[in-house]
């Protein structure tokens, strides 16, 4: 999908991604596009569904090709093309394939919105939506290396690689202090974030956390206990690199984080937190001390027979960038934050 390849999921249309689509001819009768990117639209009779990200099948009153697909794919282009429709809502018959295709841009990092049954086709894919399901199964994840990592806030610290076949992302585990059964160790769940854990991104609070984690995790050791970093590749809370700076772009137009991911068609919070509990499973840690101001963590990792002894709030000030980000987070996420 991301060298703009048309998929053929079984029991559907072939589907043409709009994003990176390499047939500059293509047309098709109908597109597929998420709920909550028709609703933003206020496309003409689409509601939003129960799953604001399910499918949603659109016709127009002439085919679409290329030019007329990526405005109501992409809303950087809003501005630029205002009026767009009139479109009628088709019924959606292949309702879990539609879904399956949604998702699998999403972990594709573009946009989600296809050309339905397009013309030409060129040689499609062939995927099934049951490959998702068994590509989602934390139980393929598992141990790759593991070697002595001395970092800046804790010399007695070990890293730990894992990842799972037909899978590039590799998530890792730091282990500061020595590991012991005898007290659940302090955990931090850190999603990757190259805008501020690495560039010092002001537009979030991701990179202090991160500090701000391993500082304690070395204070835990010098007092006899233990922690554990995950470090999970799931940028943007689980959207891509490439959509969370476009969800950038809309905030600077005003929008909020969860409005910018909407307007995009995606998930305000996709993270795959029980691939963090497979990784606590394979470090023998059934029970831990999970540094979080997110109740969602706290019971993802319990619903997946993980034991949250308690929850060690992680709140660190604000700065004048990330203030209206983290009132999102807290107003509108459920975040406990002061």
């Amino acid at each position: 999908m991301r060298h703009g390849w048309p998929i053929a999921l079984s029991g559907a249309p072939v589907l043409l991604p709009v994003e990176t689509a390499l047939e500059p001819q293509a047309q098709a009768p109908l597109l597929l596009i998420s709920a909550a990117r028709a609703v933003t639209l206020k496309l003409a009779n689409q509601r939003e569904a129960a799953d604001p990200h399910g499918p949603v099948l659109v016709r127009g009153a002439d085919p679409f090709d290329l030019a007329a697909a990526r405005p109501i794919a992409d809303p950087a282009l809003d501005l630029a093309t205002p009026l767009k429709g009139p479109f009628r809502a088709e019924a959606l018959e292949w309702q879990d394939r539609a879904e399956a295709a949604l998702e699998l841009a999403r972990l594709a990092g573009i946009l989600p919105a296809f050309m339905v049954g397009p013309d030409p086709v060129g040689e499609p894919q062939p995927v099934a939506a049951s490959d998702l399901v068994s590509w989602r199964d934390p139980r393929h994840l598992a141990i790759a290396t593991r070697a002595n990592l001395p970092i800046e806030a804790a010399e007695d610290v070990e890293i730990i690689a894992f990842r799972a076949a037909g899978d590039m992302r590799e998530h890792v585990a730091l282990i500061v202090g020595q590991q012991t059964a005898a007290r659940a160790p302090l955990v931090r769940l850190h999603s990757e974030c190259l805008t501020g854990d690495i560039l010092g991104s002001l537009k979030c609070d991701c990179g202090p956390q991160l500090r701000a984690a391993l500082a304690a995790m070395a204070q835990e050791a010098e007092q006899g206990g233990w922690g554990v970093l995950l470090y999970l590749r799931q940028e943007g809370r689980g959207i891509g690199l490439i959509n969370k700076l476009r969800a950038y772009r809309l905030q600077d137009q005003g929008f909020d984080t969860l409005e910018a991911n909407r307007r995009l068609g995606l998930p305000e919070e996709a993270r795959d937190f029980p691939v963090a509990a497979r990784m606590l499973e394979l470090l023998s840690a059934p029970a831990v001390w999970l540094m979080t101001n997110n109740p969602e963590k706290v019971a993802a990792l319990e619903a997946a027979g993980i034991t949250v002894e308690r929850r060690v709030p992680h709140q660190l000030p604000p700065n004048p960038h990330n203030t209206r980000y983290l009132a999102t987070k807290r107003d509108r996420a459920g975040h406990l934050l002061d």
